[in-house]
């Protein structure tokens, strides 16, 4: 009887924050929230126990990232204790969205921005300052404008469930930024002091954060050549600046949820040697013109291949990852190695340390191909699921199970986790059954970071805005 009343009560204080979290979401209606919203989040909720995460995730890098190297006559570098702010007069302030649920993605600017120069004749880097959003004046040599001397990073300030704003590991964005900015001949700076310039500027303008999981405040860092010369040269003069959008959804996605992808081989994204996996604007404008093709063959992105084989290396502007039955009977989540061709992603790197430390199947990085995807497609036709297979018969059976692809994926900034439900490949429409997964991993995988994200979860990839 003791042993029962305990039960009970396990179960009680184990659902109790569930209860908690309902009751903000329903007291959160003036904030556009919705009762019917805050019931399916609830719902949501109570599934995969098995792969709650905690502050005991590993915080670190799947791998070290590469080491940021200043160059030796590049001058002095800014501090946040420089910061300066000129606050936007009434008149200068932007009407705020009226429906945070109903947001696009990237059309609407908060009041204030981030501007820090950079001028080698001047000693290096100048005092940074939050001023009123403004158009840019620059020369029209600038070499930005000539020779695509830029380059930018994606991320986003989240409103938490305990009313917190976050950012979601900015030290990686930093990094990646840094690494961008050496290729490019433009000058690298302290990651460290220009996130604490942004939270500076987030908390200047934190009402513009939603007050909705349905949305977020998106960050663009910016850095560009502006020295004012024709010739392919480094820059002596940059700006490093920031600019807030409130966000809703990135993609428009079909009705199931799901994108589906045109996969052309006679496109190529990025090769050995390039700077695929640089975040320079010179990689997305040469991919307009395809996506503009799949658009007019109904399709939402493009899966973007390499090489002979047709390797799979991103998706529009995600990583890619691939969740199947392996020729062991394994489930693996398998996603394409840091080759150069792809961009080394936070959201990909939190997934992998993620689902590496759940232990519930083989996570590897490895190359996958369009004919690989192609034979699982084919063999998974003909097999049973191996969801239906019991573990006994599995150990009784003497059969080989058949490999099987079940999800595809993308995960990035953005959009966090898309599922992929159909590719167009060679002319051929592939169907793939991300969607009709029981319980889908791509999901598990969105929760789990979104909990993060929203505070609902404390750790350490998090960094609450003071």
């Amino acid at each position: 009887i003791i042993l029962h009343y305990i039960t009970i009560l396990q179960d009680i204080f184990r659902n109790q924050h569930r209860l908690i979290r309902f009751l903000e979401q329903s007291i959160r209606l003036c904030s556009n929230q919705s009762l019917k919203a805050a019931q399916q989040l609830q719902q949501q909720q109570k599934s995969a126990v098995d792969f709650q995460i905690t502050s005991s995730v590993d915080a670190q890098y799947t791998s070290a990232p590469e080491p940021v190297k200043h160059d030796k006559d590049l001058g002095h570098q800014f501090r946040a204790s420089q910061l300066s702010v000129r606050l936007a007069a009434p008149e200068q302030l932007q009407p705020k969205p009226d429906n945070d649920e109903e947001l696009g993605f990237g059309r609407l600017f908060t009041d204030h921005m981030l501007k820090i120069y950079y001028h080698k004749s001047l000693g290096g880097w100048q005092k940074p300052e939050i001023s009123p959003l403004e158009n840019l004046v620059m020369h029209p040599a600038a070499k930005v404008l000539h020779y695509a001397v830029e380059l930018f990073e994606g991320m986003k300030a989240y409103r938490g469930v305990d009313g917190k704003i976050r950012i979601f590991r900015p030290d990686m964005n930093m990094n990646r930024m840094n690494l961008a900015a050496q290729r490019s001949g433009l000058p690298t700076f302290e990651g460290k002091e220009f996130v604490q310039c942004l939270s500076r500027l987030l908390s200047i303008d934190s009402e513009w954060v939603p007050h909705t999981e349905a949305a977020s405040l998106y960050i663009r860092p910016t850095l560009i050549g502006i020295d004012p010369t024709l010739g392919v040269a480094s820059s002596d003069s940059a700006l490093l600046y920031a600019i807030l959008s409130p966000v809703g959804s990135y993609f428009k996605t079909g009705s199931s949820g799901a994108v589906s992808l045109l996969a052309d081989p006679s496109h190529v994204r990025a090769w050995p040697g390039g700077v695929g996996n640089r975040k320079m604007g010179s990689n997305y404008a040469p991919t307009i013109n395809v996506q503009k093709e799949a658009a007019a063959k109904g399709l939402q992105q493009v899966l973007w291949l390499y090489g002979e084989d047709h390797q799979l290396t991103e998706v529009g502007t995600m990583n890619i990852f691939m969740f199947y039955v392996n020729d062991q009977g394994e489930q693996e989540l398998v996603t394409p190695p840091l080759s150069g061709l792809i961009l080394p992603g936070i959201t990909r790197d939190s997934i992998l340390n993620m689902t590496r430390q759940w232990g519930k199947f083989k996570v590897r990085e490895g190359n996958v191909t369009m004919p690989m995807v192609c034979d699982l497609l084919n063999q998974g036709r003909v097999s049973t699921p191996y969801s239906s297979i019991s573990e006994s018969l599995l150990m009784n059976l003497h059969f080989v199970v058949p490999l099987q692809l079940l999800e595809l994926f993308g995960a990035g900034t953005a959009c966090v986790v898309s599922p992929v439900n159909r590719i167009n490949y060679l002319g051929q429409d592939l169907y793939i059954p991300t969607m009709e997964q029981e319980k889908p991993v791509h999901e598990l995988i969105r929760e789990r970071l979104t909990d993060i994200q929203y505070g609902k979860v404390d750790h350490p990839w998090s960094v609450v805005i003071d």
